[in-house]
């Protein structure tokens, strides 16, 4: 029996001395491999992936956000000739003038309860109440001042809000980024045919009227409209020129577009301080409007027949956010009112007017219609053409405010409503034969029109509508023209004709009005589909260049390691296909981490070592889906998140003033402890030239940041530092420092030559590298940055433990990149971001600037949104290889894992990025497509082109000096 135990032991014993020979001569042959091959052998797949990435997205997204083809015809006065219905009476126009000027004074992002009495709602809000001026209006002179809720579409951005209001048209999803830069329309529009048709338009305000319409004013004061921090340059502007405007005579439609109310949103929220006292200014501002149109308002004088109009653009959450479909965002207000004598009352079948008593018991109602609606019913109301493009239709609560115009030839004897219903189902009629005839243009003229059922069905009901004006009512109406007796249920029964057709239209248009091609889609997909077998390819070959053997026990975790990440990903990939898991994906996230974590935790006890950094790491996760929770609740709840930066920290610590001192101090204290951990763990003496350097500047922008934030804070004594330069040079002072950080570790790549070791070497890069990034990523995230760093860090150490848990000496396996995605995505929705544009952090981008420059705020808010995400995961990625490997291991290897790690990586990403397309491509006709999809669509492109353009910079940075330590020289020699 001994000597069986001898002979197995002696049989052990040359087994692994077999193994460590082929793990040495299989590392030998890889770095005599890697000599030969050189640098750009290593990273030439990474290029690759992201120029095949960069492909397919643009043919994806080329075929799917497609813009509605926009049509180069426009309305002219004599094209209702062609039609069945009357003309005005000179036969020049389409319909007879009902208001000569028009007031048209926009309040950005006007909610509905800003104007509407809170006793329509359950619940009271400080923010409610605050424009009583035009509930008062409407409750004292109810048949000629009204307020409507008027409902926008989908996107509701500015850009995309006044196009929709000019046109009459619905806007498109992919327009959305050019509100940062607006085109000039080119279709046809309402401010088009007021010039077109001598009448002199005048501006004031936002500067997006003079870009969308550059030629069309015959004065403008245009103000720039996208700093978000200043909230009274625009509404100061238009208060200077609105009153005096007024009582001047070289206009006929006056237009001011105030932003105070919209800004104060983004920057403090909708319950908070400088809200209200907009609302206040505002509510002031109208009251001397309405008194000056009133006083002028007498027969003869300049505002006889003008018509007010005070409306918003969109609405916005309670946060101050927009660009959504939810109620919050769709849902605003608009107010007119004229100052003639209006109609004694609108046909009960036309009014959807609600009432209830306000605070004081004055009868107060309101009615409903669509945003889509108003530049036809103003078209009408001026008596100019309706857009070309236009398929609203004319509202007859709105319309019927120029009710006083039309029944002033005194041979006709017709009761008022008589006289009213006529003009406005003869309009209806112009408006339907408008909408008919755009839908056959645009069938014909566009790529991909409607389907032939649709324009079958949408045709038969325009026949039926216009049989019955032609062969009945028409008849009727000139054959008892100067009689009193037109009979009233003809003429209700044309009107709901007309109706049935524009709201087919409508319902038509909203849901198919995107032209999808499915060929550039299909193309799209497929070559996404290419990129991932390749980057498959790519790991499978790189790990089966430098995979030794192992024990049975390693070689089994790392095979179940490799299966539980497949299915982590599986399953965070999937959830893509549903809406809820989209609008939950923060939520989802952290519970794909907290299960590796458990799996972690099981794997440390069974082995029996890192037993305290899985309880951590466990402890992290739960603080990190506390702070999704929090920071999630920034879409529903408090302003204390929208301060000028917005933190979920000053959230958890709002309502004892010991707290609030807290939620100051303790940011500053985490800067101090990171920058004091920064220089304990750089203090080494590998540290040299260019990196001490590039620590040394870090630790002074966390003293420069510190200082920012004493002198911004209304807590602190600022005195020491002027306000103007705390606020403004010190971010400028640090971002100049960031970049010369980043040129010196660019200089020394190309210049310096490292005397280190390959392992010590890539030390020294990665810290330095992601200390000269960090300072603008947490300056930009408010005073929760440091306390989000502090946890990315302590996340980050504890994954790199974690890789020894694995097994091998190879290099870090699929499950810890798989938990460092993880880890990097929760960090995104702690940080208080989430994949809707109004998710974005606007008053970043302004944070060291004042006045708007595209490129720049662009830069900063990308750095803002993907900060902790993308830029500090993506280089800090080498430490995982780092952690792993000892310091005899040779260059070469290690970029063999480097170039490994980086293509499973950015593999995850690309998965992920794949199923959001399937789930687009899926969804596309689906009621949220613009609402949810088309955004996450947006987002997770954008992050993995940047998550690719970043893994190759990287890889330029990384792969490159450090020297193969002469040990393994020897062993390789050997």
């Amino acid at each position: 029996m001994d000597e069986l135990n001898r002979a197995a032991r002696s049989r052990r014993k040359r087994s692994s001395g077999m193994k460590q020979s082929e793990t040495t001569s299989s590392s030998a042959a890889v770095a005599v491999e890697g000599r030969k091959r050189g640098k750009w052998g290593y990273i030439w797949p990474l290029w690759t992936t992201l120029l095949l990435h960069l492909l397919a997205i643009l043919l994806f997204t080329a075929g799917f956000l497609l813009t509605r083809t926009e049509l180069p015809y426009h309305s002219h006065c004599s094209d209702v000739s062609s039609s069945p219905c009357f003309s005005s009476n000179n036969g020049s126009c389409w319909t007879k003038p009902a208001v000569n000027r028009l007031v048209l004074v926009v309040l950005d992002a006007l909610r509905f309860d800003f104007v509407v009495p809170s006793t329509f709602f359950a619940d009271s809000k400080p923010w409610m109440d605050k424009l009583p001026v035009l509930k008062n209006a409407a409750s004292t002179r109810p048949l000629s001042a009204r307020i409507f809720k008027a409902i926008a579409d989908p996107p509701t951005t500015s850009l995309q809000r006044l196009k929709g209001l000019t046109t009459g048209g619905l806007p498109t999803f992919v327009d959305v980024g050019n509100s940062f830069g607006a085109p000039a329309i080119v279709e046809d529009n309402f401010i088009n045919q007021l010039v077109q048709n001598g009448k002199k338009v005048v501006m004031m305000g936002d500067d997006t009227w003079t870009q969308l319409f550059p030629h069309h004013f015959e004065r403008s004061y245009p103000y720039p409209s996208f700093n978000v921090k200043d909230l009274h340059t625009v509404d100061n502007g238009c208060i200077d020129h609105l009153l005096p405007s007024l009582y001047e005579e070289d206009w006929d439609v006056l237009i001011a577009h105030f932003l105070g109310v919209d800004h104060a949103g983004h920057i403090f929220g909708v319950d908070s301080t400088p809200m209200i006292e907009k609302l206040e200014q505002y509510n002031t501002i109208l009251e001397r409007v309405i008194e000056v149109l009133e006083n002028q308002s007498g027969p003869g004088s300049s505002h006889e027949n003008t018509l007010l109009v005070v409306m918003g653009d969109h609405g916005q959450t309670l946060n101050g956010d927009h660009g959504g479909g939810s109620a919050e965002e769709v849902e605003t207000a608009l107010f007119a009112m004229s100052f003639k004598k209006p109609l004694s009352s609108v046909p009960a079948e036309y009014d959807s007017s609600s009432c209830q008593q306000d605070l004081d018991g004055k009868n107060v109602c309101f009615s409903s219609m669509q945003q889509l609606d108003f530049a036809v019913t103003i078209s009408a109301l001026l008596g100019i053409p309706f857009p070309y493009g236009s398929i609203g239709n004319i509202n007859p609560e709105l319309y019927a405010l120029g009710a006083d115009s039309w029944n002033s030839d005194a041979s006709q004897k017709l009761l008022e409503s008589d006289a009213w219903m006529q003009n406005y189902a003869n309009a209806l009629c112009i408006n339907s034969w408008q909408v008919k005839r755009y839908v056959d243009a645009y069938s014909a003229s566009s790529a991909v029109g409607f389907s032939r059922e649709d324009l079958s069905r949408i045709a038969s009901i325009y026949d039926q509508a216009e049989n019955h004006w032609s062969h009945s009512t028409k008849k009727l109406l000139l054959d008892r023209q100067h009689d009193s007796n037109t009979s009233v249920s003809a003429l209700k029964k044309q009107i709901d004709a007309y109706f049935k057709f524009l709201t087919a239209v409508t319902e038509l248009a909203r849901s198919k009005w995107t032209e999808f091609d499915l060929n550039m889609m299909g193309i799209g997909i497929g070559i996404m589909l290419i990129s991932l077998i390749f980057q498959v390819f790519t790991v499978l070959r790189t790990t089966k260049e430098h995979d030794g053997t192992f024990s049975s026990s390693e070689d089994s975790w790392i095979v179940n390691g490799s299966i539980l990440a497949i299915f982590l990903l599986g399953i965070r990939a999937f959830s893509f296909l549903s809406n809820s898991y989209i609008l939950e994906e923060g939520k989802v996230a952290n519970f794909l981490l907290s299960t590796s974590g458990i799996v972690t935790l099981r794997q440390s006890v069974s082995k029996g070592k890192l037993l305290i950094e899985s309880i951590g790491f466990l402890i992290l996760s739960t603080f990190c889906r506390f702070a999704i929770e929090v920071g999630l609740s920034k879409q529903a709840a408090t302003s204390a998140f929208m301060k000028d930066y917005s933190s979920w920290i000053i959230n958890i610590a709002s309502g004892l003033p010991v707290w609030d001192y807290a939620a100051e101090v303790v940011p500053i204290v985490v800067l101090i402890m990171l920058a004091a951990w920064l220089y304990k763990a750089t203090s080494g003496c590998f540290f040299g030239w260019p990196w001490k350097y590039v620590i040394l500047g870090t630790i002074l922008t966390y003293m420069l940041i510190i200082a920012h934030w004493i002198t911004d804070s209304n807590r602190f004594d600022g005195a020491l530092i002027p306000q103007s330069i705390g606020r403004t040079y010190i971010p400028r002072i640090i971002y100049a420092i960031a970049l010369g950080q980043l040129f010196f570790l660019t200089f020394g790549q190309l210049f310096k030559k490292s005397n280190l070791d390959c392992k010590t070497n890539l030390v020294a890069k990665t810290t330095s590298m992601l200390s000269a990034w960090s300072s603008t990523v947490i300056l930009l995230s408010g005073k929760q940055g440091p306390i989000v760093a502090f946890a990315s860090i302590v996340g980050g150490c504890f994954i790199m433990k974690f890789v020894n848990i694995e097994g091998g000496k190879d290099g870090p396996r699929s499950f810890s990149i798989m938990q460092w995605s993880l880890f990097a995505t929760c960090l995104f929705f702690c940080s208080g971001h989430w994949c809707a544009f109004d998710g974005l952090r606007y008053g970043a981008a302004f944070i060291g600037f004042e006045e708007f420059v595209l490129v720049r705020q662009a830069i900063l808010l990308t750095i803002d949104t993907f900060g902790f995400s993308i830029i500090l995961p993506v280089f800090g990625l080498p430490f995982l290889v780092a952690i792993k490997n000892q310091a005899n291991l040779g260059r070469h290897f290690v970029f063999t894992q480097l170039s490994q790690m980086y293509t499973t990586y950015g593999l995850i990403t690309a998965i992920t990025t794949t199923f959001t397309i399937l789930c687009v491509t899926i969804q596309r006709r689906h009621l949220m497509v613009w609402g949810l999809f088309a955004p996450k669509f947006v987002f997770d492109v954008f992050n993995l082109i940047l998550t690719d353009a970043f893994i190759c910079l990287a890889s330029i940075y990384y792969f490159d000096q450090g020297r193969d330590d002469p040990e393994r020289k020897s062993q390789v020699a050997e």
